[in-house]
C-alpha cells in the first residue's frame, strides 16, 4: 500500500479549530426553499403557528433563511468535544483493493456512543428544550440512531424522552432499542394503539410495518397534547440541516489544511440531514460561484424520493397533521418496504435539498439493498469499520465512482460521509450473508397511487 507521507492517514482538527458557528446554507440560495404551509389555511407557517410544536429558539432557526451563521452555544460546543472533531480518513486500503487512481476520503461520524451523526443535532435540540424549561420531548426514529442520540442528549439535560420507533425497526433492532431505554427513554413501536393517529393508521393498513411518516404523526400528537413537551425531529427540517453543517465545516477545514480540493462529494439521503450537513460549505461555494463540485445524493431504490418522487407540497407525516412542505415526495400515504436502512425510509426529502436538486446543483442515484450490503461488506473487510446500512449507500456509489476513475485513468478526489456504525444492524447483515435479503422496488402504479393523494396546493 502506497501512502502519501504528506497526507495523514487520518486528518484531525484540534479543539481550537472546531467550528464555533453553524452555517445556514439557505442564506446563499437565490431560490429559497418554499415555506412550510399551514394545512388548514395553506398560508405560510408563522412563528406563532410553530411554537406549540417546536422549541422557540428552534423555530427561529427554522424560519431564518437570511442569516448565514448561527453561533453554537458554549454548552453545546463543550458537549461536542466529547467526540468532535471527527476524523477525515483517507481510505488507502480501499483505494488499493479497487486498483483505482482516485483518492477516497470519508468523514467518520460514528465515534460516539449513539453511533452516528445524529448526536450533532440531538444535543442542540435538547439544549434549547432545557433552556425553555420544558419537561421533555417526543420524537420518531427509524433505524434507531436518532432515537439513541436524542435519548443520550435528554439524559444529559435531565429531560424526559418519548420515542416512537418504526415497527419493523423496533423488531429488527432490539439492541438499539435497549440503548435508548438505558438512557431513560420510553420506546413505543409505531404505529401503536396509544394514539388516535396510530389507531387510525392500523385500521387503514392492518399489519403494517410502519414508516417514519407514521411515527412522526404519533410523536407530534403526544407532544401537542402533553403540557411541557415539544416535538423534535432528526432530519428533514432546516434547523436540523443547520446543526449538521458542523460535519461539512470540519470536513472542509481538514481538506483545506492540506490544500485538498474534492471533485465528488457523496452522501446517503433519506430525509437529508447528514447529506445537507456534509455538503453545506461546499454547496455554499458552488452557490456563490467560488468553486464547483459534483454532489451526489444516494437513496434506496425501495424509497426513491429524489429519483422518482414529485416536487410538490405534501404532508410531512402519514397522519397528515404536520405542516405541508414543498419537497421531492412519494406521497405521505406511501409506506416503504421494510428494508434494513431504516433511517432512509421516509417518503419525502428536505425542502432545502429538494430546491437545490430542482435547480440542478446536485444529482441523485438510487441503489438496491443487496448491492448496498455487498459494498458494506467490501468496505468492512478492507477499512476495518462495519458501516451502518444507511452509510453504505454512500459507500456503494463512492466505490462506483472510484471504479469509473480506474476505467478512465482520472485521479479524482472523492469524499463521502460515513454517518455511523452498523454494530446494531447484525440482523440485516445475517440476512445478507444467508442469502435471504431481497430487493424491492415500487412499481409506477404503486407510486402513482400515493402521489394521487397529494394535497391540492396552488403555490
Amino acid at each position: 500500500m502506497k501512502i502519501d507521507n504528506n497526507i495523514p492517514y487520518k486528518i484531525y482538527l484540534d479543539e481550537k479549530e472546531m467550528p464555533k458557528a453553524w452555517y445556514n446554507l439557505r442564506a446563499d440560495m437565490k431560490n429559497k426553499p418554499a415555506p412550510l404551509l399551514n394545512p388548514a389555511t395553506l398560508e405560510p407557517m408563522t412563528f406563532d403557528d410553530l411554537i406549540p410544536v417546536f422549541c422557540d429558539d428552534l423555530v427561529k432557526q427554522e424560519l431564518d433563511d437570511t442569516t448565514p451563521y448561527f453561533e453554537i452555544p458554549e454548552e453545546i460546543r463543550d458537549f461536542y468535544k466529547m467526540y468532535r472533531p471527527a476524523p477525515l480518513v483517507r481510505a488507502y486500503c480501499l483505494e488499493e483493493k479497487l486498483g483505482t487512481p482516485a483518492k477516497i476520503y470519508y468523514k467518520f461520524e460514528g465515534n460516539n456512543t449513539s453511533g452516528s451523526h445524529k448526536l450533532n443535532s440531538a444535543i442542540a435540540q435538547a439544549y434549547y428544550a432545557k433552556k425553555q424549561g420544558l419537561k421533555g420531548v417526543t420524537t420518531e426514529t427509524g433505524a434507531g440512531q436518532w432515537g439513541t442520540a436524542l435519548s443520550m442528549a435528554c439524559s444529559y439535560f435531565d429531560l424526559d424522552c418519548k420515542v416512537y420507533m418504526v415497527k419493523c425497526s423496533y423488531e429488527q433492532k432490539p439492541f438499539r432499542r435497549e440503548v435508548m431505554r438505558t438512557y431513560g427513554a420510553s420506546v413505543t413501536p409505531s404505529p401503536s394503539m396509544d394514539t388516535k393517529i396510530g389507531q387510525k393508521i392500523n385500521a387503514e393498513h392492518p399489519g403494517t410495518t410502519g414508516s417514519l411518516g407514521c411515527a412522526i404523526s404519533e410523536a407530534v400528537e403526544v407532544a401537542t397534547s402533553t403540557p411541557g413537551y415539544r416535538y423534535v425531529l432528526g432530519s428533514v427540517l432546516n434547523q436540523v440541516l443547520l446543526h449538521q453543517s458542523i460535519i461539512g465545516l470540519e470536513t472542509k477545514a481538514a481538506l483545506d489544511k492540506y490544500n485538498i480540493k474534492p471533485d465528488v462529494i457523496i452522501g446517503c439521503a433519506g430525509g437529508g440531514s447528514n447529506l445537507g450537513g456534509l455538503i453545506a460549505p461546499f454547496m455554499g461555494e458552488k452557490l456563490r460561484g467560488e468553486a464547483d463540485y459534483e454532489i451526489i445524493a444516494v437513496e434506496p431504490a425501495s424509497c426513491p424520493s429524489f429519483t422518482r418522487g414529485k416536487y410538490a407540497y405534501d404532508f410531512c407525516d402519514t397522519g397528515m397533521v404536520c405542516p405541508l412542505a414543498k419537497m421531492k415526495t412519494l406521497g405521505a400515504d406511501f409506506i416503504p418496504a421494510p428494508n434494513h436502512a431504516g433511517g432512509l425510509r421516509y417518503h419525502g426529502m428536505s425542502s432545502t435539498l429538494s430546491q437545490l436538486y430542482e435547480d440542478g446543483y446536485m444529482k441523485a442515484v438510487s441503489v438496491t439493498q443487496t448491492d448496498v450490503f455487498a459494498a458494506a461488506e467490501q468496505f468492512a473487510r478492507v477499512e476495518g469499520i462495519l458501516p451502518a446500512p444507511e452509510s453504505s449507500h454512500a459507500i456503494k456509489v463512492a466505490i462506483d465512482e472510484a471504479l469509473k476513475c480506474k476505467e478512465t485513468g482520472e485521479e479524482k478526489t472523492i469524499v463521502f460521509g460515513l454517518t455511523g456504525t452498523g454494530y446494531f444492524d447484525m440482523y440485516a447483515y445475517e440476512k445478507f450473508h444467508d442469502g435471504l435479503m431481497s430487493d424491492y422496488i415500487p412499481t409506477d402504479e404503486e407510486l402513482e397511487k400515493s402521489l394521487a393523494k397529494l394535497p391540492k396546493v396552488e403555490k
